[in-house]
Order: structure tokens, then C-alpha cells, then sequence
């Protein structure tokens, strides 16, 4: 650098400062249907918890109950236990299709309708907007100089958000134990502390992310912003600005005619800046499609109310397809198509998942036994010769109902089965029947014997069959017999 040259000391932010964004109120058809869309989720949320289902005596009656203690899925009519968590993952399967497929055909719909976050939000600027009034006023609330007055609308606005962080809360947690009985033990500070603590948690934190980070989740922390991307063609409906009709744009005059300012070059779009105020997440929809669009519809209410102010068709931003605007452009006619190559892989992948899991669930055994060999030691020498081994016996029992088995084993002539339970293992009697109680699991102590004449390997093939007494289920379980090498 040459002698004399000024350096410039000017630093560089790392990070770019955050802007609080306080989206405007407005009204329309995507407002409506996104407040309806809000209210029958909330509905289920909170009152899905609370609905009575008779399962029988010492079974809970919470109709939608994840019982991590027991453990035991409950969903109305369907119980889901342990060893079937494969039907969660084809639950998750069928969700994340159904996703896939939404955004195939509307973009970010779920963003802007659905998702948590943007329910909970909404929420908590609705509170906002009660206390500290709409965006212009709140704007001038956040520059003004602390008073008391400005003291007390913000408390208003914590203690409302804190209400139903706390609702919120409550209302996760109650999916895991019973709802009557949570309610209770809170309101006496009787919960314990594993249910206080989860309340805490999930309380604290719709409590930040609502009100304090809302579109920063979106933008960076949520991941489908950017897989989404992949599952767009140019068929699917996204909120669009028509820029052939839109611009250039600039401010319109009162005593200007429309037919003077498109004379000028100018289009319908009167840069009032509507669209931007009205948007949850910030951003401009005329600059073009972007990730962080969350699909709310919103900014095209405002549009088509500044339309209608001034006597101009709607639709300037509206839900709309790329292969329809270019179509448009060539004066072509368009029809949009719901069945497309990756519209029918999604339906038809939901649709063999579900039929599989429904399937499998209408046949699935109301018996499930499991058997573990000791392994210390590998088996025992009787005085008489014979060869014993031991086995750890688990039976489930899916009914509401006690229920009485018998149990072979095959694969060795002449083996001797003693089944040990519990309560008989004090004494030293033996049984030769299981029973297990109704949704639970049994376990006993099984002893196998077999004459040494019979043991002519070191591992023989041995098959546990068990059969209910009663109505004939039966399962079976393969394991070996172990004994001196020959």
C-alpha cells in the first residue's frame, strides 16, 4: 500500500442485526380460512386428551393416551405395545409422504396453515395486537420512551403469552398421563416432579418460540424451508406476483388515470407496500419465489384489498403455478393437473403403506412370547445323565382377559418341560401351564431336560409352542438345546 493511504477501520458485523417484524392485520379469504384452520387444530389439541374410552377394568380411559410407563400406545380403539413401535415408524412414513405430496401441490401450505409454529405465533401476535394495538401503533410502542402506561401494555402482553404457554404446556404433557388427574395434581402442587418438569419445559419453551424467536425458527432452524425445494415442479400452486401485470412499479397519483400511468410504463402494482407489512415472516413476494414464503395466502388479502380500493381486478399476488404463468405469457391456455409422476408415487407409496400397517394390525397375534437361553452355564449334567438348560420365558398377553396356556417343545424325543413361575419357585412346586394376566407380560423360569441319549450335538434345534387354552392362539419361538459335544 502506498505511503500516505488511508486504512479504513470500519468493522464488519459477523451477524447482521435482527429486525423485529409486526405483521399488520388484514382480512380476507386466506385470513379466514387460516383463523378456521387455527381453531379446529387448537380443538383437537386440547380436547383430544380429555375424551373418555372404556378399555375394560385396571385399563385407562383416556382415549388418546402415550403411557411411557406401562409402556402403551393408546388411540381409541388401537394399542400399540413396545415390540410394535414399527407402527409409529409407518405413521411417520405416511405423515412425511403426506407432506411431500401437500408441497407437490400447494408449496409451504402446511407452513403457512398448520405447522405449530405458525399456529402458536399467530396466537401470540393476536394477543400482541390486544394489548399493544396493530403494527403501526406497536412500531411506536417499541421507539417511545419507557412509561407507565407503555409498562403496563407490555405486561399484559408477557402475563397473556405466559396464560397460555402455560395452557400449552399442560396440554403436551397430558397426552402422557391422565389429563383430569395432571390438572388436579398441578392446581395442588401434588404433580410429580417428572410431570411438573416436562410442564416447565414444554410451557418455557412455546413461550420463546412463539414470542421471542417466530420467524427466526422458520428461518433458520427449520430444515424443510430448504427440502422443500425439492418437491416443487412447475405445476405446483405457490403464492405468486405477476410481474408482467404488476410492473415497473411505483406510487399512483389520486389525480392520475390508469390509462395515463400505464402509459407511462407503469403497471397495476402501486408499491404501497401492503404485501410486506401483512407477512408473518418479512418477506417481499414481488422479488420473486423464496424459500422462506411460508404460503399464508396473507399478502394476497392485503393485495386484493388494495385492488378492489382502487377498482382494479384481484389476483395481482395469488396462489398460482410457474408452467401456468408462462402459459399466460404465450397466450396459451393452461389446465393444472393433479396427476402428475410425483403426485401419484406419493398417493400410491401412502396408500400400500396404510394398507400394509392396517393389515398387518387386523392380524396381528393377541399372543407374543419371547425366549432367552442361559448362558452361565451353558447347561447342567443331572445325576442320571440327563442334560438340562435353562430359559428366561416372557409371554404378552394382548387381551383384557386372564388367560391359560400350554406349553411344548419340540425337536428333542424325549425332553421334559418344568415351568417355574414366581410364586412357585418359593416352593420348589412346578406347573406344567403359564398363565398370564390381561395386557401384561409374564415371566417364568422354564428348565428343559432332555435324556443324554437324545443330545447327539452340541446345539440341537429346539421350537417353544405355546397355546391358549381357551380360544387356541398360539405363537412359537425358535431357540437351540445346548450339550456336551459329541
Amino acid at each position: 500500500m502506498p505511503d500516505g493511504s488511508l486504512v479504513s477501520t470500519a468493522k464488519v458485523k459477523l451477524y447482521e442485526d435482527h429486525k423485529t417484524i409486526h405483521p399488520k392485520a388484514v382480512s380476507g379469504r386466506y385470513r379466514r380460512l387460516k383463523t378456521i384452520a387455527i381453531w379446529v387444530l387448537l380443538a383437537i389439541f386440547f380436547i383430544a386428551p380429555w375424551i373418555r374410552w372404556e378399555r375394560g377394568p385396571d385399563a385407562p380411559a383416556q382415549a388418546v393416551l402415550l403411557d411411557l410407563t406401562a409402556p402403551r400406545f393408546f388411540v381409541f380403539w388401537v394399542e400399540i405395545w413396545p415390540q410394535e413401535i414399527y407402527y409409529l415408524t409407518g405413521i411417520l412414513i405416511i405423515a412425511s409422504l403426506g407432506l411431500f405430496l401437500a408441497t407437490s401441490l400447494a408449496g409451504r401450505v402446511w407452513c403457512g396453515f398448520a405447522c405449530p409454529q405458525t399456529v402458536w405465533t399467530d396466537l401470540f401476535v393476536q394477543i400482541e395486537r390486544f394489548f399493544e394495538g396493530d403494527r403501526a401503533e406497536r412500531i411506536r410502542m417499541d421507539k417511545a420512551p419507557w412509561t407507565t402506561r407503555k409498562i403496563l401494555r407490555k405486561a399484559g402482553k408477557h402475563a397473556g403469552w405466559l396464560a397460555l404457554s402455560a395452557v400449552t404446556g399442560f396440554g403436551f404433557v397430558a397426552y402422557f398421563t391422565d389429563a383430569p388427574r395432571l390438572a388436579v395434581d398441578l392446581l395442588t402442587f401434588d404433580a410429580t416432579y417428572e410431570a411438573a418438569g416436562f410442564f416447565l419445559l414444554f410451557a418455557g419453551m412455546t413461550y420463546v418460540m412463539a414470542g421471542w424467536t417466530r420467524e427466526q425458527m422458520c428461518y433458520y432452524m427449520c430444515p424443510w424451508p430448504r427440502i422443500q425445494t425439492a418437491m416443487l415442479d412447475e405445476h405446483s400452486l405457490v403464492v405468486t406476483y405477476d410481474m408482467m401485470r404488476g410492473d415497473r412499479r411505483g406510487p399512483k397519483r389520486k389525480s392520475q388515470s390508469w390509462d395515463e400511468r400505464r402509459g407511462q410504463g407503469f403497471g397495476d402494482c402501486i408499491d404501497c407496500g401492503q404485501c410486506v407489512q401483512v407477512c408473518p415472516v418479512g418477506v417481499d413476494i414481488r422479488t420473486g419465489e423464496q424459500a422462506d414464503c411460508i404460503n399464508c395466502g396473507l399478502c394476497a388479502d392485503a393485495c386484493d384489498g388494495i385492488m378492489v380500493s382502487q377498482s382494479l381486478p384481484t389476483g395481482l399476488i395469488r396462489f398460482d403455478s410457474l408452467a401456468a404463468q408462462e402459459s399466460r405469457a404465450q397466450g396459451k391456455p393452461y389446465i393444472w393437473r393433479f396427476l402428475r409422476p410425483r403426485t401419484i408415487v406419493y398417493s400410491l407409496l401412502m396408500l400400500v403403506i396404510a394398507g400394509a400397517m392396517g393389515w398387518t394390525y387386523a392380524l396381528r397375534p393377541r399372543l407374543d412370547i419371547a425366549v432367552q437361553r442361559d448362558r452361565a452355564p451353558l447347561f447342567v449334567t443331572l445325576q442320571d445323565g440327563a442334560i438340562r438348560n435353562a430359559y428366561t420365558f416372557k409371554v404378552a398377553n394382548k387381551t383384557r382377559q386372564n388367560r391359560a396356556y400350554a406349553l411344548v417343545a419340540d425337536g428333542i424325543p424325549g425332553a421334559d418341560v418344568k415351568v417355574v413361575g414366581e410364586n412357585e419357585a418359593e416352593t420348589g412346586e412346578h406347573a406344567s401351564h403359564i398363565s398370564a394376566a390381561p395386557d401384561s407380560v409374564a415371566t417364568y423360569r422354564v428348565y428343559v431336560t432332555a435324556p443324554r441319549a437324545s443330545v447327539t450335538a452340541a446345539s440341537t434345534p429346539l421350537t417353544f409352542q405355546l397355546t391358549d387354552t381357551a380360544n387356541g392362539d398360539k405363537d412359537a419361538y425358535k431357540s437351540v438345546f445346548l450339550g456336551p459335544a459329541n
